[in-house]
């Protein structure tokens, strides 16, 4: 596949995720779309969702319920597209949410492979590939970005790292939508810095990518050192979201 295959693949999944079509992504404007999570949608994605405003970097794709629809037209057309993503300006769209009952709270950075730089890096640990039976012990809080406790039917490849028969990094993937896998990556404290996750990640997305399949990662704007490894392992950021959902289940995350 070529970069330009994968993105078109994206942003599919992406259309698939918030009621739109592919094109609407690399329109010159704005785009607003009724919200609905339909079949094929990413299997994170959750009702309810009062809007979630996602971006490719040409414009924004506002997928809202209808009786929001007015707060957030005036939103993407009042700064800059780029701007609604970040503080001062998103807190206009979180003040008028607020008194809907509702709030920003998702807000997260995705990477696609770049085909040109994407290859196996080396490590100084062995990698081993690991699949659903080899994994089914490793649901532990050390590896909870590597595999999910709640989506553990969506994990179907690992890479472990071994230091002799101890597992010091694992990256794993889970198929949350039919084309696409996504990449999380763990690396116990004492052996980072060492190459480890770039390691992993970059093998495990070689792997995905010789099965057909699309890896894509994903992170918050502050984490750093998440954001790096996804450019050290061959990964160029694609796209951003940002999600408002009621208020009262922003306030139970913050409990």
């Amino acid at each position: 596949m070529t970069n330009q295959e994968i993105l078109r693949i994206a942003m599919a999944q992406s259309a698939f995720d918030i009621n739109c079509d592919p094109e609407d992504f690399a329109a010159s404007t704005n785009r607003v779309v009724l919200s609905r999570i339909g079949p094929l949608a990413r299997s994170y994605y959750k009702e309810p969702i009062a809007c979630n405003l996602v971006s490719y970097g040409n414009n924004i794709v506002a997928s809202v319920k209808e009786e929001y629809r007015g707060i957030v037209e005036e939103y993407i057309g009042k700064f800059e597209f780029f701007h609604c993503f970040e503080t001062p300006n998103l807190h206009w769209l979180d003040s008028r949410m607020n008194e809907k009952g509702q709030k920003v709270c998702f807000m997260a950075e995705y990477f696609l492979p770049d085909m040109e730089k994407m290859r196996r890096l080396p490590c100084n640990y062995r990698l081993e590939l690991l699949e659903p039976t080899d994994f089914a012990d490793l649901y532990q809080p050390e590896w909870s970005n590597a595999l999910c406790q709640e989506r553990k039917k969506l994990d179907i490849l690992a890479v472990g790292a071994y230091d002799g028969d101890r597992l010091v990094g694992l990256a794993g993937c889970s198929a949350d939508c039919a084309g696409m896998w996504q990449i999380g990556v763990d690396v116990l404290p004492d052996y980072r810095r060492r190459g480890i996750a770039s390691a992993l990640t970059s093998r495990l997305a070689v792997e995905t990518l010789e099965r057909g399949k699309v890896p894509f990662y994903c992170c918050a704007w502050s984490n750093i050192r998440s954001a790096r490894n996804a450019v050290k392992s061959g990964f160029l950021p694609a796209w951003v979201e940002m999600t408002v959902k009621p208020k009262e289940l922003v306030e139970k995350m913050n409990r």
